[in-house]
């Protein structure tokens, strides 16, 4: 992995929830480049084996360590294991999260023809379980391994929002409606933490083109869904973002010298999508 730039982390100690993730990997990763030690977290620990074995290839540190978001009794040993290795927690990724495909209104606008599934018919237990998936899954981390960072040296807590914050996505109320709660809750805990020396961000990606959801944006000819057509009008830089176009924003963000006076912030990394409005 190219880092757009570098920083230094030496003896910093990180925790990544959803690290055995696309997103959560690569995070994982790029603060290992810099000489962080890093803790994968997933909801098993061999998920996350493939994200150490590359981080200590590069003569990185890492460990992998099974945890639920959801589940306080296993995020308090996930801290304890962590604090028993390494000493310390000061850096906070919360990148556990993500679209249920089973909350999905597959509407853009209701219509009551025919026998399509709409919000009236929506399971509301496959949205609540995406609320808590997103909402729940960054509050009780925040909770859990806050605790252990209050007084450390660069402490630092990311979260993981959404376009979706800024504005309803079509079909996905329950992500954007999670999302949007991230947004508050960040700027939130950064007021409350601010004289704690915990500095409390979050990132905003924009839409990604990654193996995972090619087949869903993309037609087998390379041509984009409808769907995805709009997304791309929508996007003023005309194009789906690398998630590599991440790593610069987080490390930003973490930066003991480059953000230090930085709280509060939920920073778009979009294209400019966020900013038009179609006209």
């Amino acid at each position: 992995m190219e880092l757009p730039f570098q920083i230094d982390l030496t003896g910093e100690v990180a925790v990544v929830t959803g690290g055995s993730g696309v997103i959560g990997g690569m995070f994982s990763k790029a603060l290992a480049k810099c000489g962080a030690r890093v803790a994968v977290l997933g909801r098993k620990a061999e998920n996350g084996f493939p994200v150490v074995q590359a981080i200590e290839e590069e003569g990185g540190e890492a460990v992998s360590v099974a945890a639920n978001v959801l589940d306080r009794e296993s995020l308090e040993a996930a801290k304890q294991e962590i604090l028993d290795k390494w000493g310390r927690i000061n850096i906070l990724v919360n990148c556990a999260g993500g679209a249920v495909k089973s909350a999905e209104i597959p509407q853009d606008q209701f219509s009551d023809q025919g026998n399509m599934l709409n919000f009236f018919t929506a399971d509301m237990e496959n949205l609540r379980k995406e609320l808590d998936l997103n909402l729940y899954g960054t509050l009780l981390p925040t909770q859990v391994f806050g605790a252990a960072m209050v007084g450390e040296e660069n402490a630092n807590i990311i979260n993981i929002s959404s376009m979706g914050a800024f504005g309803p996505l079509t079909r996905i109320p329950g992500y954007s409606s999670a999302k949007a709660a991230i947004s508050n809750f960040t700027e939130w805990a950064a007021n409350y933490f601010a004289k704690s020396g915990i500095r409390v961000n979050a990132l905003a990606p924009g839409f990604f083109q990654t193996p995972q959801n090619h087949a869903l944006h993309f037609n087998p000819d390379g041509t984009p869904t409808p769907r995805s057509q709009k997304i791309i009008d929508s996007t003023p830089m005309g194009k789906y973002g690398d998630p590599e176009d991440l790593i610069g924003a987080l490390l930003f963000l973490v930066s003991p010298k480059g953000s230090s006076f930085v709280t509060g912030v939920i920073l778009p990394v979009d294209g400019g999508f966020h900013c038009y409005l179609g006209v």
